[in-house]
């Protein structure tokens, strides 16, 4: 083979060279940008899937908090009829005059004994199901447990104290059933102040009554 014939070949051989190294570089390249790109991809599947397993921690809350709100509260309506019905109880009793009790007459005894055990055995299932009487007499007067009636001048005592209880409330969990009616001091000398309260319960017979 002729000088001139290596000559002309030569350039061939080069190029080929450098054509294989583009190659290889673009390879490279190439590769860098697929990893970069997969692990962006990564990270975007680690954020969602961080994402997702804090929403079904906060739905797993949620519906815990629900079933045992439902639970504690399904009988709130039953129970508020249930504190009528033992208001009329104690009402009879109440209006049963002294001289009738202590008349001696065994029937009559018998029948006040029935209606004052079954307004007992009516409170005392109540309270097993998470109802709680609110007998606040002698307590600082609470708007989120107590209804004001009236009020009592008495120096004696701080104002705003519960000085009498018309009727008792009740509560169930952290809600009010029914608020007591009281009678609250006026006039005595002031309360120490407080840190501040917080919200009390849901009055839900209240939100019905407004």
């Amino acid at each position: 083979m002729s000088d001139q014939a290596k000559d002309e070949r030569a350039p061939s051989e080069a190029e080929a060279t450098e054509a294989n190294a583009e190659r290889t570089e673009g390879s490279i390249d190439g590769d860098y940008e697929a990893l970069v790109r997969l692990l962006k991809e990564n990270e975007e599947l680690k954020d969602r899937a961080l994402r997702v397993a804090a929403e079904m921690e906060n739905l797993r809350r949620r519906t815990a908090r629900d079933v045992h709100d439902a639970r504690t509260y399904a009988v709130a309506n039953f129970a508020r009829d249930m504190l009528s019905v033992s208001d009329n109880l104690r009402r009879a009793l109440d209006a049963i005059p002294a001289e009738a009790k202590a008349s001696g007459d065994a029937g009559f005894k018998a029948l006040i004994e029935g209606v004052d055990l079954t307004e007992r055995a009516m409170l005392s299932a109540l309270e097993r199901h998470g109802v709680k009487k609110l007998a606040p007499e002698g307590e600082k007067f609470d708007p989120n447990f107590h209804q004001a009636m009236f009020e009592v001048p008495n120096p004696d005592v701080p104002a705003n104290t519960v000085v009498q209880v018309v009727q008792p409330g009740y509560s169930i969990g952290e809600r009010v059933l029914r608020p007591a009616m009281v009678g609250v001091a006026k006039g005595g000398p002031k309360i120490a102040a407080e840190a501040p309260v917080e919200p009390g319960p849901v009055n839900e017979q209240a939100e019905k009554d407004a």
